[in-house]
This record gives structure tokens, sequence and C-alpha cells, in this order.
């Protein structure tokens, strides 16, 4: 059991949190990715999640 003290649960910083949908149109994200970041997380996540999990595929010119 842990106990957590009033303080320290408002000095803690709120992660945000982002549409699953809206970050990948941001991103410039194919279907496909957007497809799998939606099965990973649901509709929203936080940035830090979707900024290490997100892939983008090479292009070459």
């Amino acid at each position: 059991m842990q106990i957590i003290d009033n303080k320290e649960i408002e000095t803690t910083e709120i992660k945000p949190i982002l549409s699953v949908v809206e970050f990948c149109r941001r991103y410039r994200l194919d279907d496909a990715e957007e497809s799998r970041l939606r099965k990973l997380f649901g509709d929203f996540a936080s940035r830090h999640e979707l900024l290490m999990n997100a892939q983008r595929k090479a292009t070459f010119r």
C-alpha cells in the first residue's frame, strides 16, 4: 500500500492528451499507420506515447 500526499498530486504535471486522428494529420502519417496507432491506443493517447510509437515510411525521390 502506498500513501499519497494531496500536495504531491497537485504539483504533478498533466500529460497532454491528443486525438490520434489529429496527430496523424499533423504529422502526415498514412492511413495504415493511423489504423495501427488507433488499435494500439484507441482514439486518444498522450503526445509522448504517440511520438515514441509513430512510424513514417521512407519516401524516396
